[in-house]
């Protein structure tokens, strides 16, 4: 046998094989690319799973939330993972983000904007494309429910405010908090920002049930119009 030869995962001594290394020690012994390799199963001729999968994480600064914001045609562009694993990698990022988001007690009490924060960060700060939600809640302060009014972009022609509205009064709630992101990090409110929740809060003020506050969260952080005092 060529001693300089790469030798392929089933080669590796039992201990160091990510799955029987999981096994024998539990999911925290293994390193993010351990894990990774698990989901992928293999990797290329010229690479193990775990190769492959430390130069995925090296491709963004080793940052799990970074991988999170990518989509399956990056990382299909890598050699070796083809749709299949794309999707077991994509599919594991957002059981993460499901699982940081039902930590949060559902009947919570919203005494400002932190707890709101709270509540969306897990839900939006890492994705690659925009989310505008509706948070509800009633006499109390406790959230009834939310839901998401958006995807992929929030002017006048995709926000539907009679159907918020419409929803809102199904629910019973007497007051919402608005809350989106913005992928590129920047937290200043843009016009079309401005202008939605200028219609929401005009809306509910016919329907008796007032705009609390609109969030703006990013990865780095949250704008809440109401502690800026432009709600």
């Amino acid at each position: 046998m060529d001693p300089y030869r790469k030798l392929n995962l089933k080669e590796w001594a039992v201990e160091d094989r990510p799955r029987e290394k999981m096994l024998a020690h539990g999911p925290r012994a293994l390193s993010d690319a351990e894990l990774i390799a698990i989901l992928i199963g293999s990797g290329n001729p010229e690479e193990t799973a775990v190769e492959l999968s430390r130069r995925i994480l090296h491709s963004v600064g080793n940052d799990l939330n970074d991988l999170g914001r990518k989509n399956s045609d990056y990382l299909t562009r890598f050699k070796g993972i083809g749709e299949a694993k794309a999707v077991n990698i994509l599919a594991a990022m957002e059981l993460g983000r499901r699982r940081r988001e039902s930590a949060k007690p559902g009947k919570t009490g919203i005494t400002g904007s932190n707890d709101v924060a709270a509540l969306f960060s897990p839900l939006l700060g890492d994705l690659d494309h925009e989310e505008f939600w509706i948070l509800l809640l009633n006499r109390s302060n406790k959230v009834i429910d939310k839901f998401m009014a958006s995807k992929g972009g929030i002017t006048g022609t995709v926000i539907d405010v009679r159907n918020i509205m419409k929803t809102a009064v199904e629910k019973v709630s007497t007051s919402m908090i608005l809350c989106h992101n913005h992928p590129s990090g920047n937290l200043t409110p843009s016009d079309a920002d401005l202008q939605i929740t200028r219609k929401l809060k005009d809306a509910g003020k016919i329907m008796d049930i007032q705009v609390l506050d609109h969030l703006i969260i990013t990865q780095q952080g949250y704008f809440s119009f109401a502690d800026n005092g432009i709600l």
